[in-house]
């Protein structure tokens, strides 16, 4: 069928429904934050005195399953939890279970900055969670302290490797290069990958929230630096690689991790946006570097039995959903949400 009706369409097999917005692009994707909160305080993730929401402006567990549940029957095919750190969130796992347990649902995603993949691996996996990214920016213990400000980095590899012997259908590490900071390590970073037989994307700092650490303009590297870098040793073939998310992937002849590149800044990937996400107080953003949005949070509150006029909000909020992001305007940053309180 190729009519609409309120930003729905019907697929022609299943009759279910479809999220389609003004541009006709279809939303099958969802990234679910759980928690605004988290036990590292990255650079380029939030500032080093941060304040977190109070808890009466934070979804209930019962409210955000509520939210899967509604995009699941919306025709949502994808949730990726994220946050903040989802893990550290109490009684995060019954949440887990339970979207897990979702009719419709063909994966469930997680990304973790690994902190607590060394005790809950198994259990996610058990759980019903397919696939795992995990941030990873330094393999050198000083620098990467620096760049989470509290983290440790061989808590966090002991949880990788959890990860990797737990068995999920796939593991990439993500990790966010600065100039000045990291950049020294990008080969280090794809052999450690390589090492575990797991992928790995660079993704390029995206400027959400006025963090006074750095001048994201001096930092940030493009991915076109770190694939010139990568191909001079390993040589890359663009490959047709489907996930979740926008990565461009590549392979290497001489091993079977697959590279990505998520490159928002040098190389915008609108057209094809799949996505929306929920921050953690409920607010529907349409987009990762606009403001468009839908407070969900205010209408399933005022109407907490009435799951088909929550849909509906749902629905006509695709309309918001704009054409494309400017993550800069005139070589000057959006100061935007924090990326903890978008929902990585």
């Amino acid at each position: 069928m190729n009519a609409k009706t309120d930003s729905t369409t019907l697929t022609n097999d299943t009759a279910a429904p479809q999220l389609v917005d003004k541009h006709g692009r279809v939303i099958d994707y969802v990234r679910l934050s759980v928690t605004d909160r988290c036990d590292f305080r990255c650079v380029y993730c939030m500032s080093e005195d941060m304040t977190f929401l109070p808890r009466k402006q934070v979804l209930s567990l019962e409210e955000i399953y509520r939210v899967a549940r509604a995009f699941t029957e919306l025709g949502v095919k994808k949730i990726r939890l994220t946050g903040g750190e989802p893990l550290v969130r109490n009684n995060v796992m019954s949440l887990i279970e339970n979207i897990g347990s979702l009719p419709g649902l063909e994966e469930l995603l997680l990304t973790t900055n690994g902190s607590q993949l060394e005790k809950l691996a198994q259990p996610l996996k058990d759980a019903g969670v397919t696939r795992i990214n995990i941030s990873l920016d330094s393999l050198n213990a000083d620098s990467f302290h620096k760049m989470t400000r509290t983290g440790k980095l061989d808590k966090v590899q002991r949880g990788i490797e959890a990860a990797v012997k737990t068995g999920f259908d796939a593991i990439r590490l993500n990790s966010v290069i600065l100039r000045g900071r990291n950049d020294h390590e990008i080969l280090d970073l794809l052999e450690y990958a390589m090492g575990l037989g797991i992928n790995i994307a660079y993704i390029e700092e995206m400027p959400l929230g006025d963090v006074s650490d750095h001048d994201r303009l001096e930092t940030m590297v493009t991915n076109d630096e770190v694939e010139k870098i990568i191909s001079e040793r390993y040589p890359l073939t663009p490959i047709e690689m489907t996930t979740a998310g926008p990565s461009r992937y590549c392979r290497m002849d001489s091993h079977k991790t697959r590279v990505g590149f998520i490159s928002p800044v040098s190389h915008n990937f609108c057209d094809t946006c799949n996505r929306v996400r929920v921050t953690v107080e409920g607010r529907l953003l349409l987009c990762l570097g606009n403001e468009h949005s839908m407070d969900l949070r205010q209408v399933m509150r005022d109407n907490p039995d009435n799951d088909e006029l929550f849909k509906e909000h749902i629905i006509k909020a695709m309309d918001l959903k704009p054409l494309r992001h400017y993550f800069y305007d005139k070589d000057e940053p959006q100061l935007v949400r924090f990326m903890n309180m978008t929902g990585g």
